[in-house]
């Protein structure tokens, strides 16, 4: 029996289903693993096939493939290097598993299954996977490794019955992704885990992008007293090599020391919106992203979230005036762009709208001119943008905020036409206080310059779409203090129409912001993706019906 482990925490960034990538992935971290005297190294939630792999885990070959590359793994821990606590989908009898494998000497010493699977949220796990039984521990060198699969940490009887059953330790691999009310959670129950049974945590977090989902990282590790030895970073790729020993009562404890901070509210959304942008452009092979700058706040947020994510020579900027954009919108957009450095071309859209009112002017004879006319406008530069991505294959970005896309003031097959949109899950007050943090703070992840990535007259400007004279948002929308507050009552919290109107909001107000967020989910389902930020976004988080006659007015 050992009294002296040396754990390596493989805080790694897999790609869904490039199942070659995250053997070649794990190798490396392995590698320096064992150059620092690893005995055992951990890797996050389903590894080898990227989380989460939805139905690709239904396709007979996919399985296959994960199959293939365990016996690879398996084969490689001949070398006497460190074991692999590894994960992965499995198939045993006919049923599908979301495990975890030791993997040492040659062999596959032991598997576990997450028995917790969750079915709410982002989450739909028990649509592909079954649920296995109540782990308990495995041996390794003489020491019970209590292994919990993510959700298994959520539930007491998971930990429960491996300190029944004798572990000594607790070992959560995670694909944990990011929200930015989620971190305080993680340790809370990790909290209350150790605390029931008076055992050592370690949790180990995945790090990336995967579509709309984001995962942030930052694994840590409590000891049996609850004290945090260590809180690795957040939003980049690491390897921690951790050292445990017995102590005088018997009791495994961690003696590493490392603490990074996680970061304020405002510097996790932001950097959750870079690696988000980073990871979906590069691991679908991107060569960057043009996108349209306005001269308003989302368009100058959206540009500098890309520099920051691609560099200021993959971003490509682009103009569109009509008759209605302002000298200043025309400088603001000019000035964001020497901020960046990133190109700027103008393509005036005033012939083309041109031509599309006289090609209409007969069918639309004696027609007040309305939102039609705004219209055709954004959906002149959604053909433009996607024209410049055609000919030279960058990804349109959209610059749309959640404000806009909860009531449906946004353009379908206009400024909705793009691949990603970064602001997808950003309240319009939210974007302001994210450009005013970026504005003043610099990371050493980010690709963009240091100091001021916007005018301030960007963020402190009424915004305006500018598709008619002196128009403003507050012409039509409440103040986004206001829509926002309510928008998040009916999102996030699910809140009634009566509850809404008792803490303060005016009735018709209330009434006219549910109306105008369900009848706009047919525009949603067809918006691109963008990176989860606030604990529901549009898309998994929320899945209601485009047919829809239900209105809550008691």
């Amino acid at each position: 029996m050992t009294d002296k482990l040396r754990i390596a925490m493989a805080q790694a960034n897999p790609t869904l289903g490039d199942i070659a990538g995250n053997i070649k992935l794990a190798r490396e971290f392995r590698q320096e693993a064992e150059a620092d005297g690893a005995d055992l190294i951990v890797y996050p939630e389903l590894f080898l096939s990227g989380y989460p792999p939805e139905d690709l885990v239904l396709k007979p070959a996919f399985i296959r493939s994960i199959k293939a590359a365990i016996d690879e793994l398996t084969e490689l821990t001949l070398d006497g290097g460190p074991a692999m606590l590894m994960s992965g989908p499995v198939s045993e009898n006919g049923k599908l598993y979301n495990s975890v494998f030791l993997l040492e000497d040659g062999k596959m010493s032991a598997i576990r299954h997450k028995a917790k699977l969750p079915n709410y949220g982002v989450f739909d796990e028990m649509r592909v996977f079954d649920a296995g039984p109540l782990p308990g521990p495995i041996p390794f060198k003489g020491v019970r490794l209590g292994v919990m699969i993510c959700e298994d940490m959520w539930f007491n009887d998971v930990a429960e019955c491996l300190a029944e059953t004798g572990a000594e330790l607790l070992i959560v691999p995670n694909g944990s992704p990011f929200d930015h009310e989620k971190s305080d959670s993680r340790i809370n129950y990790a909290v209350e885990r150790v605390t029931e049974t008076g055992l050592p945590l370690m949790y180990v977090n995945q790090i990336g992008g995967q579509d709309e989902l984001v995962f942030d990282g930052g694994s840590f590790i409590l000891n049996s007293d609850r004290s945090l030895p260590v809180q690795m970073s957040c939003w980049k790729e690491d390897l921690l090599i951790t050292d445990w020993r017995r102590n005088d009562e018997g009791a495994w404890q961690c003696d590493t020391e490392h603490l990074k901070d996680p970061g304020a509210s405002l510097e996790r959304v932001y950097h959750a919106m870079v690696l988000g942008l980073k990871d979906y452009v590069e691991k679908n092979k991107f060569p960057g992203v043009v996108l349209g700058l306005s001269g308003g706040i989302d368009s100058a947020l959206s540009a500098a979230v890309s520099v920051d994510a691609l560099g200021a020579d993959r971003v490509h900027c682009v103009m569109m005036p009509s008759k209605y954009t302002s000298q200043e919108s025309l400088d603001d957009a000019a000035e964001c762009a020497r901020l960046l450095g990133t190109r700027l071309d103008s393509v005036p859209i005033v012939p083309a709208v041109d031509a599309y009112e006289t090609m209409l002017g007969g069918l639309f004879e004696g027609t007040e001119a309305d939102i039609t006319e705004e219209n055709i406008q954004s959906r002149v530069r959604g053909v433009t943008l996607m024209a410049i991505s055609n000919k030279f294959g960058k990804m349109v970005l959209t610059t749309g905020n959640k404000s806009e896309m909860s009531t449906g003031y946004a353009t379908i097959y206009g400024d909705m036409c793009g691949g990603y949109s970064v602001l997808k899950d950003l309240y319009k007050t939210l974007c302001f206080d994210v450009s005013e943090w970026r504005n003043a703070n610099m990371s050493t992840l980010f690709k963009g310059p240091a100091g001021a990535v916007m005018p301030s007259n960007v963020i402190t400007k009424p915004p305006s779409a500018e598709l008619r004279e002196d128009q403003k948002d507050e012409d039509s929308l409440p103040p986004y203090e206001v829509l926002d507050a309510i928008l998040h009552a009916l999102v996030e919290e699910e809140k009634s129409f009566a509850e809404i109107v008792a803490a303060g909001y005016e009735r018709e107000t209330v009434s006219r912001i549910q109306n105008l967020l369900y009848i706009a989910e047919y525009k949603r389902r067809q918006a691109p993706p963008g990176v989860k930020i606030t604990t529901r976004n549009f898309g998994r988080d929320r899945r209601y019906p485009i047919t829809n006659g239900y209105r809550d007015k008691r």
